[in-house]
């Protein structure tokens, strides 16, 4: 039951949602804090932007933020920011590592191809990469989660 409620959210998000989790998860897990000014200043883009789709996150249950404070994902914003991350990751080894694209348009057109790739085609190319033993990825020298 709880993958088909992720399902759900993951129906219902927009690439640039998926975009602000990632963001928020990396930063967390860099260990700086996931505010507004970090979040903008990470993506390039405009604060009034992020504190619009932080709203939105907050409304969908996937981050909690105190007022003018940090913004945190609630156990449901890291699963889904950990599916988008996965997909991220197999996407960027596919391209850079199978496919021998330069690791700068592997990684921007990773970025692009994350928020449309069906999960059938995800778990594919998965797949594909344990069977050729390409389950590193190279650049952290770490297991695709």
């Amino acid at each position: 039951m709880g993958s088909r409620l992720l399902e759900k959210v993951s129906d219902i998000l927009t690439a640039s949602a998926e975009d602000y989790l990632e963001t928020i998860l990396e930063l967390t897990e860099a260990g700086t804090a996931a505010r507004v000014t970090d979040i903008a200043q990470k993506m390039g883009i405009a604060k009034p932007s992020v504190t619009e789709a932080v709203a939105t996150l907050k409304e969908r249950g996937l981050v909690s933020q105190e007022r003018y404070g940090q913004i945190s994902l609630t156990a449901q914003g890291l699963l889904e920011a950990k599916r988008v991350r996965r997909r991220h990751l197999v996407l960027r080894t596919f391209l850079r590592d199978v496919l021998g694209v330069d690791e700068a348009q592997a990684e921007a057109d990773a970025c692009q191809i994350e928020h449309v790739v069906s999960a059938e085609t995800m778990e594919k190319m998965v797949a594909f990469l344990e069977r050729g033993l390409l389950t590193i990825d190279s650049e952290k020298g770490q297991r695709i989660p």
